[in-house]
C-alpha cells in the first residue's frame, strides 16, 4: 500500500531492530502486526528533526507538541505501546476502525491491516495536528484513511457503526458516544485512567441483562497523554498542610475533610517493612490494583525536590503508591535484599495512627503476595452512569462522569 521509496539503509535496519525486538519480548504475536510495523517508515511520520535512533527507540514515545509550560500534548507512541494496542484491537481485513487521537503512523498501521475493504476512521481534536496527519498519510499512499478534525467524545457524524474503536490518548472516562458507534460485540481499545493507574483494555462490548457493557479481555500498564476535550479531566493536588513539599494527587476526588490531614507531618514517622519482596525487573501492575481495589483512600505522592527536607522518602519523588486514612498516610517504599536480586516492600506512614495504618497497607500487600500475585489482572467493567450497585459485580466501583467502572479479582 506505501509507496515505492528508497529508504536510508539505517532506518530500515532500525525498524526490523525494533520489530525483532517487540517479536522477542512477545509484544508482536501476530504475522500480520509484525509485517506492518517492518513495512511502514515510521521515521517519517516523526518530526523533521527527530533522530533516527529516538525514531526507532523500541520504549519510548516521540513527543510531537507541548503547550508554553512544557506540558506534553502529543506524541508519536513507542513502537512497543503501538504493537501492544494493535494485537489487543484484532484488527481483521474488511473491518471498519475509528481511531480516536491522530498522528499519521497508527492510522497507516490499520489501513494496512484492514486493507482494501475496510475503512479507517481519524479523529483529533487539534487540527495542527490532523492536518499533519492527512499530509503524511496522502505522501505515503494512505489516501483512503479519512481523517477528521472533532472532539470525538462526541459522536461523529455520519460514521455508523464500527468494529474497533481505538483510543491513542488517555482517556479517564469513556465517552457513550464511543460505545453507541460500536458494533454488538465489537472491541474497544483504551488507555483507561483508574485511580490514578494508567492500562490499555482491551474491551468487548457485551450484552448483559440489563443493558449492554463493557467487559475487559486484556489490561496492560502503559502511559500515555492526556486526552483534550470535553472528557478532559486532571488530578487534585492536597499538599500536606505544614510542608510545601509533600503533594498527594487524587484521581477520583479529594477525601472528605482534607484537613484532618493537617496534623500529620507533627508526628513521628514510621516505619515498617513487609517481608514482601520481588524481582527487580518484575511486573507489579496486580500490586497497584490490589492497592487500588483494597484502600479507599488509594492515591500517589510527589515530592518538590526543591523543598524537599527529607521529612519523607520515597523511592521516586515523582510517582509513590500511597493512601489516606482520616488523619494519616502512609506510602511504599523498596530496598534491596542481601542478594542483590530483589527489592522488599516497605510503608511509611505518618500521623496519630500511623501504625495500625502502616499494618493495613502491608496487610494488603501480604494478602497480593499470598492470592494475586503472577495471577490474572483485575476484570474491569464499564457500566453507563446511573446503572444501580446491584447491578454491578465489583470489589471497587469508580464513579465517572459519563461511566461506573468496577474493578473485580477473578474467582480462584
Amino acid at each position: 500500500m506505501t509507496n515505492t521509496t528508497v529508504e536510508p539503509d539505517e532506518a530500515t535496519r532500525l525498524r526490523n531492530k525494533v520489530v525483532d525486538e517487540l517479536c522477542a519480548d512477545g509484544n508482536i504475536s501476530s504475522p500480520e502486526i509484525e509485517a506492518v510495523m517492518r513495512k511502514v517508515p515510521r521515521h517519517e511520520f516523526t518530526p523533521a528533526d527527530t533522530p533516527l535512533d529516538k525514531a526507532y527507540d523500541t520504549y519510548a514515545a516521540v513527543i510531537t507538541k507541548t503547550d508554553e509550560h512544557g506540558v506534553q500534548l502529543s506524541s508519536v507512541s513507542a513502537p512497543q505501546i503501538q504493537a501492544m494496542m494493535l494485537e489487543q484491537a484484532q484488527v481483521k481485513p474488511g473491518m471498519r476502525v475509528l481511531e480516536i487521537g491522530s498522528g499519521g503512523l497508527n492510522a497507516a498501521y490499520l489501513a494496512e491491516l484492514v486493507g482494501e475493504d475496510g475503512e479507517v476512521v481519524t479523529v483529533d481534536i487539534d487540527p495542527v495536528v490532523t492536518d499533519l496527519a492527512r499530509q503524511l498519510l496522502n505522501e505515503h499512499g494512505y489516501g483512503r484513511v479519512h481523517v477528521v478534525t472533532a472532539d470525538a467524545a462526541e459522536p461523529i457524524p455520519d460514521l455508523g457503526e464500527v468494529d474497533v474503536v481505538m483510543v491513542t490518548a488517555g482517556a479517564w472516562d469513556v465517552s457513550p458516544a464511543w460505545t453507541a458507534q460500536l458494533k454488538q460485540g465489537g472491541r474497544l481499545v483504551v488507555p483507561l485512567r483508574m485511580r490514578g493507574l494508567t492500562r490499555s483494555v482491551a474491551f468487548i462490548q457485551v450484552k448483559g441483562e440489563h443493558g449492554p457493557y463493557l467487559e475487559s479481555e486484556s489490561a496492560r500498564i502503559c502511559g500515555f497523554v492526556p486526552m483534550q476535550g470535553s472528557t478532559a479531566h486532571r488530578e487534585e493536588l492536597l499538599l500536606v498542610n505544614g510542608t510545601p513539599e509533600i503533594g498527594l494527587k487524587f484521581d477520583d476526588g479529594l477525601p472528605a475533610d482534607p484537613h484532618r490531614l493537617d496534623n500529620a507531618v507533627t508526628s513521628p514517622r514510621h516505619e515498617l517493612w513487609t517481608g514482601v519482596t520481588v524481582r527487580i525487573q518484575e511486573l507489579i501492575d496486580t500490586l497497584q490494583m490490589a492497592m487500588a481495589i483494597s484502600l479507599p483512600g488509594f492515591c500517589t505522592m510527589a515530592v518538590d525536590e526543591n523543598s524537599d527536607s527529607g521529612m519523607v522518602a520515597p523511592v521516586n519523588k515523582r510517582f509513590a503508591l500511597a493512601a489516606v486514612e482520616d488523619d494519616t498516610f502512609a506510602y511504599l517504599v523498596t530496598r534491596r535484599t542481601e542478594d542483590n536480586k530483589h527489592l522488599e516492600y516497605g510503608v511509611h506512614a505518618l500521623g496519630p495512627h500511623a501504625e495500625q495504618f502502616a499494618d493495613k497497607i502491608a496487610d494488603v500487600l501480604r494478602d497480593w503476595e499470598a492470592n494475586r500475585r503472577g495471577g490474572p489482572s483485575p476484570v474491569i467493567r464499564v457500566y453507563p452512569d446511573g446503572t444501580p450497585d446491584d447491578q454491578i459485580p465489583a470489589d471497587r466501583v469508580i464513579d465517572k462522569v459519563h461511566s461506573r467502572v468496577s474493578l473485580s479479582w477473578p474467582s480462584a
